[in-house]
C-alpha cells in the first residue's frame, strides 16, 4: 500500500496537470460511470491529500475520494491518452495530460460533509500544514499498545506506513515493542520532526530514502540497495543482513498485520 508521501505527490501531480481545466471525466470500467457523467467537463478546482486518502475537488462542492488500498494503481502522462482498457475505473483527460486509476479500494463522489467525516476519523498527517503532533501524542501517551503498532494506526498518525515506521524508530534508537505510554515527550517530538522531514523528501524525490549522509553507499563503500521499493534504508526489508551501524543482524517479526524490521542492538528496550 502506498505511504502518505506518494498520495501527496499524486495530489501535486494532479494539480499541475488538471487544476483550472475542464477535465474530461470517464469510467471505461463502468463502476464510476454515473459519477463521471456528472463531473464530465467540470473544472478541477482543488486537490488535497490526508494520509493515504486523495481528494479531487470539482465545482468547489463535489469531491472524488480515492484510496488506493493494496492494489490501486495510477498512471499518468502527456496527451494524447492511450486507448483506455476496461480495467480503468477513472480517467481524467484534457488537452495536455491524462490520468488513469485502476483497482482502488475507494473511488467515490462525495460531498463536503462526507469529506469532513473522512478527515475527522484520521490522525494528524506530518505532511499537512494543519497537523497537530500534540493530538497524536495525546493518544500515544495513554496507550499500552506498542509504538510500532501506533505509528501504523491511521487514527493516530495518518500517512505513515511500514517503511516509515520501521525507519523512524531505528533512526531514534527506539525499541518497536515499547508501549506508547513509555515514549517521552522529547522522543515524540523527535519522531514527529523526523517524519516531517523524511516524508517531505519523499514527496520531492518520489521515493523513500532514510539513511543519513554518512551511511549512503558512497560514504560506506557498499553496493546500493536493490529492491522494488527503491531508496536507501536502515532496516526495512533487510532481515538477516548486517546493520549499517553496528553490524548486528537485522530482525523481522509480524506486528499489526505487517512485517516489522529492527536492529536488536541499536534499538534496545
Amino acid at each position: 500500500m502506498p505511504e502518505g508521501h506518494t498520495i501527496h505527490r499524486l495530489a501535486q501531480d494532479c494539480a499541475e496537470r488538471f487544476e483550472g481545466t475542464a477535465a474530461r471525466v470517464s469510467s471505461p470500467q463502468g463502476k464510476f460511470a454515473d459519477a463521471a457523467a456528472l463531473l464530465d467537463g467540470a473544472a478541477l478546482t482543488a486537490t488535497e491529500a490526508h494520509g493515504k486518502h486523495l481528494f479531487l475537488g470539482f465545482r468547489d462542492t463535489d469531491w472524488i475520494h480515492i484510496h488506493l488500498g493494496l492494489f490501486g494503481k495510477v498512471a499518468h502522462g502527456p496527451a494524447p491518452a492511450p486507448p483506455p482498457t476496461d480495467t480503468v475505473r477513472l480517467r481524467l483527460a484534457n488537452d495536455s495530460a491524462y490520468l488513469d486509476l485502476r483497482g482502488p479500494t475507494t473511488c467515490a463522489l462525495i460531498t463536503d460533509d462526507e469529506k469532513r467525516a473522512v478527515h475527522d476519523r484520521l490522525g494528524p498527517d506530518p505532511l499537512r500544514a494543519d497537523a497537530d503532533p500534540a493530538a497524536a501524542y495525546a493518544r500515544v501517551r495513554r496507550s499500552r499498545t506498542t509504538i510500532a503498532a501506533l505509528l501504523m494506526d491511521q487514527k493516530v498518525v495518518a500517512g505513515v506506513g511500514n517503511v516509515y515506521r520501521a525507519e523512524v524508530l531505528f533512526r531514534h534508537g527506539i525499541d518497536p515493542y515499547r508501549a506508547g505510554r513509555d515514549i517521552t515527550p522529547a522522543e515524540w517530538d523527535a519522531i514527529w520532526a523526523d517524519l516531517v522531514d523524511l516524508m517531505r523528501e519523499g514527496v520531492r524525490n518520489n521515493r523513500i530514502d532514510t539513511v543519513r549522509p554518512e551511511h549512503t553507499p558512497e560514504a560506506m563503500g557498499r553496493p546500493p540497495r536493490v529492491d522494488d521499493h527503491g531508496g536507501e534504508v536502515y532496516v526495512y526489508r533487510r532481515a538477516t543482513l548486517p546493520c549499517h551501524i553496528c553490524a548486528a543482524e537485522i530482525r523481522t517479526a509480524g506486528l499489526a498485520a505487517r512485517n516489522l524490521f529492527w536492529c536488536p542492538t541499536c534499538q534496545k528496550g
